[in-house]
């Protein structure tokens, strides 16, 4: 049988997860926390079971949560979407970004993808018989060249999917790159999909930026989020899209086939859940003091930290002063010898650029990071 995706493997993701399993290491590798998610989450979802919510919800999710989530996406970026016709419930944002590659792309349209980026782009890109045109961000910084992602532009490009904050490297759009967006798509079609999943971490007062605050990137843009990433729940494989009625027809109509809907006494439990904003508004400040009490204990190892990560629960670490190796073969030493597993951020990159950069997740309990810096102190000693 011939491959639609002939040249992709296991993803990083697994393969570090796998390997930190394999050798006892602990995982700083994989975007998960490991400690409990909200005791009132859990409450709600026990209610919503117990009270017959066991059923399939409505294709586009249940009312109550997408009118909820109105009423939080007017509050937090001045924009008024309609719950029945812009808001769909997905199970979980990857799932969303998949359905919303494939409600727009034909067959020999371009993608441009800035890079890093989130493994799942291209598959989906490729899968829809489209291109990735790739963009790199400047290092080491990783802000965007807005002349570079001009020149990437062809009459073919249909869509630039654009993600902030940003996985792997924790850089924060400013309102100045919407901006930029905004008028290099003005008077276009090209499409923008954008990847918000870590809309509520921003570190050091900087707020988010989403495109639904701006008139004319929201009208050509397809959002999407995570309730996962925020409640600390990624097992639960819940998110959502927004967008346009018209894009979002179009993003159903990929829905209805692929997953139909999404868990139901979940998605009760988070409409119950997001009725107090506290829930996700004290998120900068519990991460910030996670990534401040990782970046102490790293102080004193042989890591370089170019940037303090600006968003996300994600930390870059440069580690040249270890030893020469390229970051995959680094990452796989560092499990195997130190035990402690990151992501090699090579694996972001579609030409395998290295810049000899490791990915940590500092979305842990105090007590795992104290044992991970514990365990990397072995690196003084070579």
């Amino acid at each position: 049988m011939q491959s639609k995706l002939p040249h992709v493997g296991t993803t990083i993701f697994t393969v570090m997860s796998n390997l930190a399993r394999e050798h006892n290491a602990i995982n700083l590798s994989q975007g998960f926390p490991d400690y409990p998610i909200s005791s009132k989450l859990i409450s709600y979802v026990n209610e919503a079971m117990l009270s017959g919510f066991n059923q399939y919800a409505p294709m586009p999710g249940l009312p109550e949560l997408r009118a909820v989530l109105a009423q939080k996406i007017e509050r937090l970026y001045q924009a008024t979407m309609n719950p029945d016709t812009e808001i769909t419930i997905t199970p979980g944002a990857t799932y969303a970004i998949y359905c919303a590659f494939t409600a727009i792309l034909q067959p020999g349209d371009e993608v441009i993808v800035l890079e890093p980026a989130y493994d799942s782009y291209i598959p989906n890109i490729h899968l829809n018989g489209a291109k990735a045109v790739c963009v790199a961000l400047q290092y080491p910084d990783y802000s965007v060249n807005w002349q570079k992602v001009k020149e990437a532009i062809s009459p073919k490009t249909k869509a630039i999917i654009i993600n902030t904050p940003h996985n792997p490297t924790g850089y924060v759009w400013t309102a100045d790159d919407m901006k930029q967006l905004d008028a290099l798509t003005a008077n276009t079609d090209i499409l923008i999909l954008s990847d918000e999943v870590y809309e509520h971490i921003t570190l050091d007062g900087r707020t988010h930026e989403s495109v639904l605050q701006y008139e004319g990137l929201r009208n050509r843009s397809l959002v999407l989020f995570s309730f996962g990433k925020v409640f600390h729940a990624t097992g639960w494989k819940m998110g959502y899209c927004v967008a346009p009625e018209p894009l979002m027809k179009e993003f159903r109509k990929v829905h209805q086939f692929v997953g139909f809907t999404t868990n139901t006494p979940m998605q009760y439990a988070l409409a119950k859940l997001l009725e107090d904003e506290n829930e996700y508004l004290q998120l900068p400040h519990f991460f910030e003091k996670k990534r401040d009490l990782f970046l102490e204990m790293l102080s004193d190892l042989p890591f370089t930290i170019h940037q303090k990560s600006q968003g996300s629960y994600f930390q870059l670490a440069g580690y040249e002063k270890i030893n020469d190796m390229g970051d995959k073969d680094f990452a796989t030493w560092l499990t195997k010898e130190i035990g402690v597993a990151t992501i090699p951020v090579s694996a972001f990159n579609q030409d395998g650029r290295d810049d000899k950069l490791i990915r940590f997740c500092f979305a842990k309990m105090d007590s795992t990071l104290h044992a991970a810096a514990e365990r990397m102190k072995k690196l003084l000693t070579l």
